[in-house]
């Protein structure tokens, strides 16, 4: 358990409640293949949440098409995210991962739409849920 977040379970709760794929990403800093992820190409007007805790992550609105083969955010939620700095793979990048729970979610780059924000956030597909916006 990691009591720096608010949700805090032991490895044995998430794997339990999550699926092996899922797991595999958001507890052991996995990542989904490219191009295969649900939320790549999806664009419906709504909220994407964290697959582990569900907080509220980003805003459809921030999403865009980075043709980088995983789900693209300019911004995320203030305060919803998490980044450390991640030298694996030979490589310096910014990890994301849940500030509510501390799931791993993907990395933010900083060759995003120079328009808006300048970031793109690279999230695994498996990581977040959508929320489907509310007709009235």
């Amino acid at each position: 358990m990691n009591a720096k977040y608010p949700v805090n379970k032991t490895e044995a709760e998430w794997k339990q409640e999550l699926s092996p794929e899922e797991y595999r990403v958001l507890r052991q800093k996995g990542t989904e293949y490219p191009h295969t992820g649900k939320y790549n190409l999806y664009f419906e007007n709504g909220d994407y949440h964290c697959r582990a805790c569900n907080a509220k992550l980003f805003e459809s609105e921030h999403k865009f098409e980075s043709g980088c083969g995983w789900p693209s955010f300019d911004q995320a939620v203030e305060g919803a995210i998490e980044y450390i700095r991640d030298t694996s793979h030979g490589m310096v990048r910014t990890e994301t991962v849940c500030a509510n729970c501390g799931s791993h979610l993907g990395h933010v780059f900083d060759d995003g739409p120079k328009e808006t924000t300048g970031q793109r956030y690279c999230i695994n597909s498996v990581s977040i849920d959508f929320e489907a916006e509310q007709k009235e």
